[in-house]
């Protein structure tokens, strides 16, 4: 079943769609057995070895949406910050202060150096399933600005915040937008049904710069979109964040909002329904426990949704797989979701 139109009927009930975030990954077998002759880097910028990555957990957990296997920090490669993996992410430059700002030099036409990701879209177009959705995705702006700032995601982000205040917040914007843009539409060109926009350093912000920096930018990225590509759906998610946060989006650009597992679902599907799809939101770690009690987990979250409007859910993760995370627990997860979760 698709995850927006098509969920699968039988015995007079609905099925409630399932995918994971990095349900491609170092979890599963397929993946490692592609990682033994290659590496992160061609993975993503191969397209046939990124489609293979990401059609693995496909053919052999049968979730209900592929998302194409890459990164979001390619825009910061693409802006000339020398992105390496070993293993993790290294960029060969922050932003410290302002003169490091114009020291970024886009590396050619977006068009050309996105077009891998278009050429994987299209392969996994073509393999997928009609009743399957095809998910791209890319970083959202506040996320990739703390990358380019700290070199990573977590923690205070000091000096990222430090950089709402001094310009670099503003500049780093001026020149990521366009090239973020074209990544969007080329995902969407080579045939993805949604876009996702993942802002995982969301939550480190107080509400007050959330609403006053973040919101405008993430607006006008998903509004410059849907203008393009009115018919290609966008889910943001956000790690961290509260109610509140969410409620101040109000963007009708974006049509699904993933949640993390700190949040309720029955009253996120309650209070946030109406205008938006909900993925999520079982928390990851617990896909490391035995199975009876993965189960039990599984059961509760189901029971504590029942009287919302389930054709507004999407069934996901608080956040991704973790590496280590039992592949047989995942497998039996969506078994269990498919067999199960029907309204």
């Amino acid at each position: 079943m698709g995850l927006f139109h098509k969920r699968d009927q039988a015995n007079s009930t609905t099925g409630v769609p399932v995918w994971f975030m990095r349900q491609a990954g170092r979890y599963h077998d397929h993946y490692q057995a592609i990682k033994a002759g290659s590496d992160f880097m061609s993975m993503c910028k191969n397209p046939q070895l990124a489609h293979d990555v990401t059609m693995g957990p496909i053919d052999e957990f049968d979730f209900d949406a592929a998302i194409l296997f890459s990164d979001l920090l390619f825009p910061l490669e693409y802006l000339g910050m020398g992105l390496v993996y070993n293993p993790g992410p290294i960029l060969g430059m922050k932003i410290s202060d302002m003169s490091a700002i114009f020291e970024l030099k886009p590396q050619g036409n977006p068009e050309d150096f996105y077009k891998f990701q278009k050429e994987a879209t299209k392969l996994l177009k073509a393999s997928l399933p009609q009743n399957k959705s095809l998910l791209g995705f890319v970083g959202a702006p506040w996320t990739l600005y703390a990358y380019a700032v700290e070199g990573g995601h977590a923690g205070n982000l000091i000096d990222a915040k430090k950089g709402l205040y001094d310009g670099r917040w503003t500049q780093f914007l001026e020149r990521l937008m366009p090239g973020l843009l074209t990544e969007m539409i080329l995902q969407a060109e080579g045939g993805a049904d949604a876009v996702c926009i993942f802002d995982t350093a969301a939550g480190e912000l107080d509400r007050f710069h959330y609403e006053k920096y973040i919101l405008p930018a993430l607006r006008k990225q998903c509004m410059d979109f849907k203008r393009l590509h009115p018919e290609t759906k966008i889910i943001y998610y956000s790690k961290h964040t509260h109610m509140d946060y969410l409620k101040a989006i109000e963007c009708e650009a974006i049509d699904v909002l993933g949640i993390d597992w700190r949040m309720d679902l029955p009253t996120a599907l309650r209070e946030l329904g109406s205008q938006y799809m909900i993925q999520g939101n079982f928390d990851p770690s617990l896909l490391h426990l035995e199975w009876q009690h993965v189960e039990a987990g599984l059961e509760r979250l189901w029971k504590s949704v029942q009287g919302q409007d389930l054709s507004r859910w999407i069934m996901g993760l608080g956040h991704g797989v973790l590496p280590l995370t039992p592949q047989e627990n995942v497998k039996k997860a969506v078994e269990y979701i498919h067999k199960n979760f029907r309204y």
